[in-house]
């Protein structure tokens, strides 16, 4: 999920959105999928006062109505709440998410060149904001940039050395292209970093599954469940290769046709509440 910030307690759900895939460059369309071909919205809702509770409404009300297609009242409502809030990552980071849906659907570069400077501000406001990254980095990537995506995450990457979470979005976009062995490194990294991160354990166990190692995916899954019982995503994962590695016999780890049905991708994030 997404980075913690320092505002007051907060709960986060993530809600599954349907939208139409963006037009990119053939390197850059596989590495969209963890972030819009279906776009994951993960809402933050902050439990906080004053100006900070005002914020989280709007961010609240325009992350319904990114919901409801209707990004131009969106854009109003997440532009209220840096105004009320000029400090709030999450105002700067719906915005430029908005404007990013906004340019690739009507192929403005205008709005692409908008949304790119108001996710540099969200970092601005908070550099350890995991979706602003993962934003910023997708269109790096769609904009013909992608040495600048994996420089952007490396540089995350070296300036919190005990931080898992930038090594999960290496690995994702080093497995997307083409390079699975780093991936797995940068996930091995990021469980030894946080062994309470069930997102690295999920996407470890993505990774492995995908690979043919389903023994060890099973067990990744397993891990990641223990860790959020709340993934329908990993339980259905972990029911899928249980009934699988006890109707046949165990697979060679080093067959990669042995992966079954659609493994879980990483969850990933548009909208913020």
């Amino acid at each position: 999920m997404a980075a913690e910030h320092r505002f007051a307690p907060h709960v986060r759900m993530t809600y599954l959105m349907t939208g139409q895939t963006y037009p990119v460059a053939s390197a850059a369309r596989t590495f969209r999928r963890w972030s819009s071909l279906a776009s994951w919205v993960t809402i933050s809702l902050i439990a906080s006062s004053g100006c900070q509770w005002a914020a989280s409404g709007k961010n609240a009300q325009g992350a319904r109505l990114y919901e409801q297609g209707q990004y131009t009242a969106a854009l109003q409502q997440f532009q209220q709440v840096i105004e009320t809030d000029p400090n709030n990552a999450d105002g700067y980071y719906n915005l430029a998410a908005t404007t990013h849906r906004l340019g690739n659907q009507r192929g403005e570069s205008e709005l692409i060149q908008q949304a790119e400077a108001l996710y540099n501000q969200c970092l601005d406001h908070d550099p350890n904001h995991v979706d602003c990254h993962r934003g910023l980095g997708v269109l790096l990537v769609d904009t013909g940039r992608a040495d600048r995506a994996f420089a952007l995450l490396k540089n995350w990457a070296a300036q919190n050395p005990t931080y898992a979470e930038p090594r999960i979005e290496l690995a994702r976009l080093y497995e997307e292209y083409g390079e699975p062995q780093t991936a797995l490194k940068y996930l091995e990294d990021s469980v030894q970093l946080d062994a309470n991160n069930a997102r690295a354990w999920l996407a470890l166990g993505r990774l492995r599954e995908k690979s043919g190692d389903l023994q060890q995916a099973l067990q990744n899954y397993q891990r990641s469940l223990a860790i959020n019982n709340m993934q329908t995503a990993a339980a259905e994962r972990i029911a899928a290769l249980s009934q699988h590695l006890n109707a046949v016999p165990i697979p060679s780890t080093q067959g990669g046709g042995t992966q079954i049905a659609s493994p879980v991708g990483y969850d990933s994030g548009f909208i913020r509440r």
